[in-house]
């Protein structure tokens, strides 16, 4: 059997429907295809309801300061259905000497935390004068420099709440590029922003800031939000699933790309997928060999925990992260129904407590019995939790986290290298270019518009949307 389209998207997660969604509201009439192995939408989004209680498997929610993702909100009908928990009014923790801290919400009182030693405090000020590191530091190495050694923990508990990685390993290029890259154009991080913040308020930008942004979900869990991209495209028979790509392969006029019995023809392709997916299609595809073939991935299972809410003391606030010297059992937990009312049944908390990662892969081959013991015999000694948990799960996942570690920044030159030969390849998903929701759905954009702007009418497409 035979297909022919505009666009063909291989996979169906957050980016492949992203990118469909942006296509088809700037240009409805294009003909497009999305193809995904699986028999739901979503990829490592996957929300779980049980006995009342709703937990997230995959990512938990995402910060509502970008704009790709309040249109993709509203192209997909969910506006009534969002909950916010604002940063302004949720606290965070971080686990250091074995209890919690409260992190100040603002840069005044953090200053005046007892967080660090006011020696401590005052060597982030030679980030003014330290010349750049050389190369492709670590972000250890590269926080070191710049701020000191007392800065670490936090820069890992930072790390291991968006990765689970291992802050010895990630690159600084590779998570945040963007500091990096003050850096190198200021000498100083400090002196970039300060730069940064002066050159907004030259243009007036400042008026529009809202203050701090909310962490973003919706009723019935993250999940919805694929689904709901994913119900736009079922009318008119534009997504299919069970069906893997096994080759792609280009034609004079486009792509080729085969499965177990169709031959799908399209002329820009879109390659959706995880860093080791994506790359597992492309090797011997006829192009330029990357500079590797795969990158390691972290895993995490998220144990959900049900506690009576008259006997259990659950800080209030989003959570909290442990950073490695702790020695702890759990990398951090979520407080989820503080955060997102109706995720436990009435007269209940519900707590997500994660396991695992990088530097503990070893834990997720534990049997769930034991990881619910030692997560609650971990979480127990940091707040009131009486009695064990009334419900438990141990959600495990079945993709990991890509890791920006050694030679990412050379595949991320790589893929731009292909984008630059062939205007009808575009390469996006989990882990390239970020792994956070917003950078996604970012990514996502960049590629539709990519595609926008070689189409007739579709020059000089924009984001920018009569309902934002």
């Amino acid at each position: 059997m035979k297909s022919s389209s505009d666009v063909l998207i291989i996979g169906a997660g957050l980016s492949g429907l992203a990118a469909a969604t942006f296509l088809k509201h700037k240009q409805p009439d294009i003909s497009l295809l999305v193809i995904e192995k699986e028999e739901q939408p979503g990829g490592a989004v996957r929300s779980h309801l049980e006995e009342g209680y709703l937990a997230e498997g995959g990512p938990h929610g995402f910060l509502d300061n970008c704009l790709e993702s309040r249109v993709l909100i509203h192209e997909a009908g969910l506006a009534n259905e969002v909950e916010k928990a604002p940063l302004s009014e949720f606290v965070r923790y971080i686990c250091l000497d074995g209890k919690l801290n409260l992190i100040p919400q603002s840069p005044g009182k953090i200053i005046k935390a007892p967080l660090m030693s006011w020696p401590a405090k005052f060597r982030v000020m030679a980030d003014l004068w330290k010349k750049p590191l050389p190369d492709e530091p670590t972000v250890a190495q590269w926080i070191e420099h710049r701020f000191g050694k007392a800065m670490l923990p936090f820069a890992d508990a930072v790390f291991t709440g968006t990765y689970a990685g291992d802050i010895e390993r990630l690159k600084i290029e590779g998570v945040m590029p963007g500091l990096r890259k003050l850096e190198l154009e200021h000498g100083s991080v400090l002196r970039g922003g300060i730069a940064k913040m002066l050159a907004a308020r030259k243009e007036k930008k400042d008026k529009k800031r809202k203050g701090l942004p909310a962490m973003t979900s919706f009723r019935t869990g993250m999940a919805r939000l694929p689904q709901a991209m994913a119900a736009k495209l079922i009318p008119n028979q534009e997504i299919m699933y069970r069906t893997a790509a096994r080759s792609v392969e280009q034609t004079g006029n486009g792509w080729l790309v085969r499965t177990g019995q169709l031959e799908l023809h399209a002329r820009h392709l879109i390659i959706a997928l995880p860093v080791n997916r994506c790359l597992e299609l492309l090797v011997g595809a006829g192009l330029p060999e990357p500079p590797m073939q795969s990158i390691p991935e972290a895993k995490l299972a998220t144990v959900a925990m049900g506690f009576a809410a008259d006997k259990a003391k659950v800080p209030f606030g989003f959570g909290y992260l442990a950073p490695e010297q702790e020695q702890r059992f759990a990398l951090g937990t979520l407080f989820s129904s503080h955060m997102f009312p109706g995720r436990a049944p009435e007269g209940h908390l519900l707590v997500e407590t994660l396991v695992g990662g990088r530097r503990h892969p070893e834990r997720l081959e534990l049997p769930d019995e034991e990881i619910v013991a030692r997560a609650y015999e971990d979480i127990k000694q940091l707040m009131e939790l009486p009695e064990p948990p009334v419900f438990s799960r141990v959600l495990r996942p079945k993709w990991g986290i890509p890791q920006m570690e050694e030679g990412y920044p050379a595949l991320l030159a790589w893929r731009n290298q292909l984008h630059e030969m062939l205007d009808s390849l575009h390469i996006c998903g989990f882990g390239w270019q970020g792994i956070g929701i917003n950078d996604m759905h970012k990514e996502a954009w960049k590629v539709a518009k990519r595609i926008l702007s070689g189409q007739q009418d579709g020059g000089g497409a924009e984001i920018k949307s009569v309902y934002f």
